[in-house]
């Protein structure tokens, strides 16, 4: 009877231990949400100012420094979006940070394809930008047909549960 009961106590005190540990995720997830939100808002503002403040320089130039800071933006609310999905359902869930991942390398490709326009002609500085230009892209190949995958592994195991009645 005695170990019963402390078996009782024992599930007593891991469901109180879950509880507290799930208040306090959850409570670290919303500080993320957040920061995320503060410096989505933050770069937003900063592109804002960016662009009037660059009505003199060249096009091209403005185009440059708007588009890698709206990618920035973009990777921060698709990381919010991570943050949020990890709150309704309580476990992380890998296709956000796929398309994260995705987008630092489109964001990357851009500033790369800039710096090798200027690197024309000087050889082995060209030729390593280049390279890195071409990783990048076989890496957003990777990491989209990854994206890719997880679709449809979800969308299966979605069809399989509605094929059962689940």
């Amino acid at each position: 009877m005695a170990e019963k009961e402390e078996t009782h106590d024992e599930k007593d005190r891991q469901r109180f231990a879950d509880r507290v540990l799930s208040v306090a995720e959850d409570a670290v997830y919303w500080a993320i949400a957040v920061i995320l939100v503060a410096g989505s808002v933050a770069l937003l503002v900063a592109q804002v100012r960016t662009m009037f403040t660059l009505l003199d320089t060249p096009t091209s130039n403005v185009m440059l420094e708007l588009l890698d800071g709206v990618l920035l933006i973009f990777i921060f609310v698709e990381l919010l979006y991570a943050v949020r999905t990890s709150l309704r359902s309580h476990e992380i869930v890998a296709e956000p940070f796929l398309i994260v991942g995705i987008l630092a390398c489109i964001k990357e490709i851009v500033v790369q394809s800039v710096e090798a326009a200027k690197l024309v002609g000087q050889g082995p500085e060209f030729a390593r930008t280049i390279v890195q230009t071409g990783v990048l892209g076989a890496l957003v190949l990777v990491l989209a047909v990854a994206a890719f995958v997880l679709r449809e592994r979800r969308r299966d195991i979605t069809a399989d549960d509605e094929a059962t009645g689940d």
